[in-house]
């Protein structure tokens, strides 16, 4: 992963983390439970992101290197390995 895209997802991880404090903070105030519910749903929209964003990296590296490699066990791997978080996204 490169620099520039090492500190787009720090950058969005930040975020996430600062909204994480906020719905702590409004937890502890006792806020709206709809305006909690409503911080939780952006912060799950931001983590989907950075997953994807993630995911897309690996793709574009990982899986193309092996994909193209002749090592036919590590390119059987890293395809059960995206199989396994695709299954795994399903799930939730």
């Amino acid at each position: 992963m490169d620099d520039p895209e090492k500190a787009d997802l720090v950058r969005r991880l930040n975020t996430v983390h600062g909204h994480v404090s906020g719905i702590t903070r409004m937890v502890t105030e006792d806020a709206y439970c709809i305006d909690v519910l409503h911080q939780i749903q952006a912060v799950q929209s931001a983590l989907d992101r950075v997953s994807d964003l993630v995911l897309e990296r690996h793709l574009a590296s990982c899986v193309v290197t092996a994909v193209r490699g002749e090592d036919a066990e590590e390119r059987e791997q890293v395809l059960r390995e995206v199989a396994g978080v695709f299954r795994a996204r399903r799930r939730v």
